[in-house]
């Protein structure tokens, strides 16, 4: 009985951490996955370098982002940071009232 009790504060540290820092973290890992595969041509990126461009060419694992009018530069799709517009088709009515 006295093993059992020496060791529940290290199974609840443990359990601790996987709630805390290894899930989330997953969860982040998993949704940075999902948005890396749904990059498709014409959306607005952000590199993991800080550089913004749009998507004119998507391989399986590379992609052409133009960053400037006539500048292509081949980047890994991992070193995508963030997807910030996406190519979506809008009314065009669509008022701002």
């Amino acid at each position: 009985m006295g093993l059992i009790i020496q060791f529940a504060p290290f199974l609840a540290i443990f359990v601790l951490f996987y709630f805390l820092l290894i899930r989330p973290q997953q969860k982040r890992q998993k949704a940075h996955q999902e948005m890396i595969t749904a990059v498709k041509r014409g959306d607005q990126i952000v590199l993991s370098s800080g550089l913004m461009g749009k998507v004119t060419r998507v391989e399986a694992d590379e992609a052409m982002v133009e960053i400037a009018q006539g500048v292509n530069v081949r980047v890994v799709k991992s070193m995508i940071a963030d997807v910030r517009n996406r190519t979506a088709v809008t009314p065009a009515n669509d008022s701002k009232a």
